[in-house]
């Protein structure tokens, strides 16, 4: 089985990427968040930064790009070709409404015929491997019938799902019914993503002989130990989780300029990562308000001076 980290907007950026392989070992794959080519023909300076290789050392990362457009995705493959990547991944499953509305993301799944064409033209005309990610559909699983039929005419080097529509969102349980209904018709390497938080939900997925990969992503936020439990390896480590708290805080205070764009990065790391402490419901009020790092810095102080919580091992999140 391989282990890969999933795109997440805002948080998994090559800075996370980095420091979290450097405390918590390398996963098999870390896939970018989403980059947006379009009629420009230019990548915007966050996402180029995210993508140099130079900012990704020694770690295996797959681009994922947004978009509808043929052509802009193909220029947008010759790019990261260019910069020594093999493969790109094609973003079929975002949620957001802004994205849906513009039939990108899990918006195309209602766009069959226009799909079907997408992919006949980026599988013709590039030479690099293209893997998808995509929900179930947009509103009913059955939806997937269809589009799956679409993909197993392509020779998609791999197919991430996440047994969810987009009208879930995150909210509604994963649908394991759909999933176990479609596995078995799925010709494409199949990587499995969604709400893997503990041992035991990934216990579930090793019932599916025929998943070469799973990918996490909130799972893995809220407690970076979990592959390693998963792989047999650490106990959790309070100590490791303060260091790799304090190389990200001030990674982050190098890189971005004044007080509010470092909290906004450490209190979204902290919106998953707080179910690891014993502490009550008050300090994390607290910590959301913060406006200042030196605020920020006592706060700190006070979460780590609380122990873990017993059941983190098998997981963190309800």
């Amino acid at each position: 089985m391989q282990y890969y980290f999933a795109p997440l907007e805002g948080l998994t950026n090559y800075v996370y990427r980095n420091t979290h392989a450097e405390f918590f070992g390398r996963l098999d794959k870390y896939f970018t968040p989403f980059l947006s080519p379009n009629q420009n023909r230019k990548f915007s300076s966050r996402e180029k930064n995210d993508v140099l290789p130079e900012n990704n050392k020694n770690l295996n990362v797959v681009p994922q790009l947004l978009t509808n457009n043929s052509e802009h995705f193909i220029w947008g493959c010759n790019e990261l070709k260019a910069m020594g990547y093999k493969e790109v991944n094609l973003n079929l499953g975002c949620p957001s409404g802004t994205v849906v509305a513009k039939k990108k993301g899990s918006g195309f799944l209602t766009e069959l015929d226009t799909l079907d064409k997408f992919l006949y033209s980026v599988y013709s005309k590039t030479d690099i491997n293209i893997s998808i990610k995509t929900r179930l559909g947009r509103f009913c699983a059955d939806e997937f019938e269809e589009i799956l039929n679409i993909f197993n005419k392509y020779p998609v080097y791999e197919l991430t799902l996440h047994p969810r529509v987009q009208i879930d969102f995150y909210k509604n349980p994963v649908n394991k019914a759909a999933f176990e209904k479609y596995v078995n018709n799925i010709k494409i390497p199949l990587c499995y993503n969604g709400d893997i938080f503990s041992i035991n939900d990934y216990k579930e997925i090793q019932n599916y002989s025929n998943i070469s990969a799973v990918m996490l992503g909130r799972g893995l936020i809220a407690n970076p130990f979990l592959i390693s439990y998963i792989r047999g390896e650490n106990l959790l480590d309070k100590q490791k989780i303060k260091a790799f708290h304090d190389k990200l805080y001030n990674t982050y205070k190098e890189n971005l300029s004044g007080d509010v764009p470092v909290l906004h990065k450490m209190k979204e790391i902290w919106f998953y990562m707080n179910v690891l402490f014993e502490e009550n419901e008050n300090i994390w009020k607290k910590l959301r308000k913060v406006k200042n790092l030196k605020d920020y810095d006592i706060m700190i102080n006070t979460i780590f001076s609380h122990n873990l919580k017993q059941n983190a091992y098998y997981g963190v999140l309800d």
